[in-house]
């Protein structure tokens, strides 16, 4: 049977009409296509934020506009994010052909699935990729960056960065294959706390030191399994965009915090 994961959060963190959607995304790539580096070489590994468009979009663009370098190239997007609604132990692909947006449909990529389908902490679980906004909300940037891609999707809940960088190394391939981590970085504090928290995560980040708690990132432990793996592979991390949601559309007394993270062979 002919699977398809339909969007849940269309219309909530992002247009559910698609020419809206269209133009929102395109808008947020052109407003930092001349950004610097932004035509450079395509990054390995990117991490960019998954909150909505409004909050964190321009953020998560600098990543994307980097990736557009290489559209003719990319033809596998290794996607992780981590669950918010229903928790499950280990990595869980989603038991679907395919993943719905308002732009039209990815594939998932099988052989990718084969690929990690033996190790013990991968596991199926269509519950946990149901209404999970982390791995939704980048695929229209996907869908306005690349060309012809599947995906392997993993909604990340509990896992040791050993298990995660375990998956990440059998999925590594070459330059036809981009990672995307998505994750936010700190919940709900003060902006100025908020910066500061921020900061000192975003350096461990660069420095490859891990492993990052929850509270620094909630997608802590997706971004502590790349960390692994970027050491490995001798992969250069580079900070493109740091801020949170009281500098973009919300107020300052409870943010969020965003950062979009590039990193290179």
């Amino acid at each position: 049977m002919h699977q398809v994961r339909q969007p849940a959060v269309a219309g909530a963190f992002y247009p559910g009409d698609r020419q809206v959607l269209l133009d929102d995304v395109r808008d947020l790539l052109d407003s930092v296509a001349q950004g610097p580096g932004a035509t450079h070489v395509s990054p390995k590994a990117i991490i960019v934020p998954h909150a909505g468009y409004i909050y964190s979009g321009t953020t998560a663009a600098l990543a994307y506009a980097r990736v557009a370098a290489a559209r003719d190239t990319i033809r596998r997007v290794v996607l992780l994010g981590p669950v918010h609604r229903v928790p499950v132990r280990g990595l869980a692909l989603p038991g679907a052909n395919a993943f719905a947006t308002p732009m039209g449909s990815i594939e998932v990529d099988q052989a990718a699935v084969a690929a990690i389908t033996g190790l013990r902490q991968v596991v199926v679980s269509p519950a946990a990729h149901a209404l999970e906004h982390s791995l939704e909300v980048q695929l229209p940037f996907l869908q306005s960056v690349l060309d012809d891609f599947k995906l392997l999707p993993l909604a990340v809940g509990d896992a040791t960065p050993a298990e995660v960088a375990e998956v990440l190394e059998a999925l590594w391939g070459g330059p036809e294959t981009l990672i995307v981590i998505s994750s936010d970085l700190s919940h709900f504090l003060p902006y100025r706390a908020a910066q500061s928290i921020d900061q000192q995560t975003v350096q461990s980040i660069l420095h490859l030191s891990g492993p990052l708690t929850h509270e620094q990132a909630c997608g802590g432990t997706p971004v502590n399994g790349l960390l692994l793996a970027a050491k490995r592979h001798h992969l250069h991390p580079q900070l493109l965009g740091l801020c949170n949601s009281g500098d973009t559309a919300g107020d300052k007394n409870r943010v969020v915090g965003y950062a979009a993270l590039a990193f290179m062979e």
